[in-house]
């Protein structure tokens, strides 16, 4: 009976050396697959806007019914694939190219960003680039881009900074790397 008490025990530990392995393997492929599609749909997202842009710089006249565009566009797209394309969201994606103006002109074609390439451009959650177009100022959106990223701040987080105008408060700070360490952690 010991014999077969200790042969559990020594498979036990055998299986989890196996297993543990396994079970960060599927939790950092799930995170990435999580993260790959965020960066997808904030590139469609980002393209949409470019679309509806372009659709409406072509003369004048087109401008003037650009609100029954959207809205025709609208009921479309979410009879086609369902929620997540209302007026509300096809006027913030709009915006977001707007806000997120794309790179100077290639030269190639080949050159130009390719939907796969948005997960450098674009690596907030959607989001998070939702909260960033309340922010007017240009370089203040910049700036909390860049501290949500360096500080790993969740959406929430990063509406909290927004709100306490962390921006104006860094700028008017005379120890602003310890203001940027706090906000680091969240705490500013």
């Amino acid at each position: 009976m010991k014999r077969k008490t200790r042969s559990l025990v020594l498979h036990s530990r055998d299986y989890d050396a196996m297993l543990n392995p396994v079970v960060r393997l599927i939790d950092e492929v799930r995170r990435t697959s999580a993260r790959t599609i965020n960066a997808l749909m904030t590139a469609t997202y980002w393209l949409i806007g470019r679309d509806i842009v372009e659709f409406e710089q072509q003369g004048k006249a087109r401008a003037e019914y650009g609100e029954e565009l959207l809205k025709r566009m609208a009921t479309d797209l979410a009879g086609r694939f369902g929620k997540g394309y209302s007026l509300t969201n096809l006027k913030q994606f709009r915006q977001f190219y707007l806000a997120y103006p794309p790179p100077q002109k290639s030269q190639t074609p080949s050159d130009q960003l390719a939907t796969r390439d948005f997960s450098e451009r674009f690596p907030l959650p959607w989001s998070a680039y939702v909260r960033l177009l309340s922010v007017k100022n240009e370089q203040a959106r910049e700036f909390y881009e860049t501290e949500a990223l360096r500080g790993g701040w969740s959406v929430r987080q990063l509406g909290r900074q927004i709100n306490s105008l962390f921006y104006e408060r860094i700028a008017l700070s005379k120890d602003k790397a310890k203001m940027l360490t706090k906000g680091a952690a969240g705490k500013a």
